[in-house]
């Protein structure tokens, strides 16, 4: 079966009319779609400082008729995460989730320090992604996602706080055939490359785009408009990603 997703990321939502306007407008796109997807992937820095009112806009923003899948960034806070935009209990725990979509499955991890702009998977979630992943049925296709890409992406910044120790997942992904793609966020830029020998996909950001350093010497381009990436998983297992940007 062909799976349809929608992969939006960095919207760090901080309470201004900017960050709230273009996060609607991508979310207004995404609901009057003539085809609607099977389910949208946040790919985290849903919130700017992590407070508790900016992840309760985030869920009014993100409310859909179709499966909304969030995962933490950098600037996410996983207690006020858990607390405003789950509905849990607060935890400093990571915050790891297994969702089945149209026959696939989608596992939406959490790669934050919390403190720290580069990322990690940690032990308990490389131990969560093992096992979760060894519990799926063979002939069933998975998405691993998390918010810091695993590779370097030629931008100077980005790179030195990007995914720490990614041989350990690397080395995980080669016991497990059944992951077809890792998807990320955090790089601001929409972006493919490879990792582990799967396609590596990094969503575009809502917020801002950054610009690479053969496009000048400015960080932050807040003209461009947002970004969505839209995956389509096919029977034959190939991801085919087109982006699209939101006027």
């Amino acid at each position: 079966m062909t799976v349809l997703l929608a992969q939006i990321s960095d919207l760090h939502l901080d309470g201004s009319e900017r960050a709230t306007r273009r996060a609607e407008r991508v979310m207004d796109h995404l609901r009057a779609l003539p085809h609607p997807v099977d389910a949208v992937l946040v790919t985290g820095d849903i919130a700017d400082h992590g407070e508790e009112a900016e992840y309760e806009e985030a869920a009014r923003i993100l409310a859909a008729p179709f499966p909304v899948l969030t995962l933490p960034g950098n600037h996410d806070v996983r207690e006020t995460y858990r607390k405003a935009l789950l509905g849990e209990a607060p935890d400093h725990a990571p915050v790891n989730r297994l969702h089945h979509i149209a026959g696939t499955a989608v596992l939406m991890c959490d790669s934050s320090i919390p403190g720290r702009d580069e990322g990690r998977l940690d032990v308990a979630t490389l131990g969560w992604l093992d096992t979760t992943l060894a519990g799926l049925p063979r002939d069933t296709p998975a998405l691993v996602a998390f918010h810091h890409p695993p590779v370097g992406l030629h931008h100077p910044l980005l790179d030195s706080i990007r995914l720490e120790q990614p041989g350990h997942l690397a080395g995980l992904l080669e016991a497990h055939p059944q992951v077809v793609a890792v998807l990320t966020g955090h790089a601001h830029t929409a972006a493919a490359s490879t990792f582990a020998g799967r396609p590596l996909i990094v969503g575009p950001a809502v917020t801002w785009t950054l610009r690479t350093p053969w496009e000048g010497d400015d960080l932050a381009d807040r003209d461009q408009p947002p970004g969505i990436a839209f995956h389509v998983l096919d029977d034959d297992r190939r991801l085919t990603t087109h982006y699209r940007v939101v006027l």
